[in-house]
């Protein structure tokens, strides 16, 4: 009676032991192919993708055109510094940018009235979602915004005013 128990469960744990590695091998195939499907969706999405900034224009950036609200801001922050440490002045072309490097011109043009302006980027802003730029004062005027306080504009980076480095001198 031994003997046939041991035979048994002999074969029982091998048959066990079969169909756990049928049952692997075919799950192993159904994720390799999940995987696969998945990887090639991905690509494709991806490659269908689009996105609001384009390849490189101006050096130091990967804004190449923008589009969205600008505003301004004036007497309140005329006479204080700016984030990029220079005094602000409301008389000057310069305006405020999330994201490009400071010295950078851009190309602000009003989308309403087709009046458009060269700005220096002096100063990081706006914080208002939605908004694209916050210009001078100075700017706002020659786009014709002033009265209604924003304006849709398309903002377009010109060039990259580059910073000289002055060595200490012994």
């Amino acid at each position: 009676m031994n003997a046939f128990l041991s035979d048994r469960a002999f074969f029982y744990a091998h048959h066990y032991m079969d169909q756990r590695d049928n049952r692997q091998s075919g799950s192993f195939r159904c994720t390799f192919r999940t995987c696969c499907l998945g990887l090639l969706l991905v690509l494709f999405a991806t490659g269908c993708a689009t996105t609001r900034t384009v390849p490189r224009q101006v050096e130091g950036t990967s804004i190449q055109r923008e589009l969205g609200v600008a505003s301004y801001y004036a007497d309140k922050y005329h006479g204080r510094k700016t984030a990029s440490g220079e005094t602000y002045n409301m008389h000057e072309m310069t305006a405020a940018h999330r994201r490009l490097p400071f010295g950078t011109k851009v190309r602000v043009t009003n989308l309403d009235n087709n009046s458009s302006v060269l700005v220096r980027i002096n100063d990081r802003g706006p914080f208002v979602k939605g908004r694209v730029i916050d210009l001078s004062l100075a700017a706002a005027r020659r786009l014709d915004m002033v009265r209604s306080g924003v304006a849709k504009v398309e903002v377009v980076p010109v060039s990259t005013e580059k910073k000289r480095s002055v060595a200490a001198v012994p």
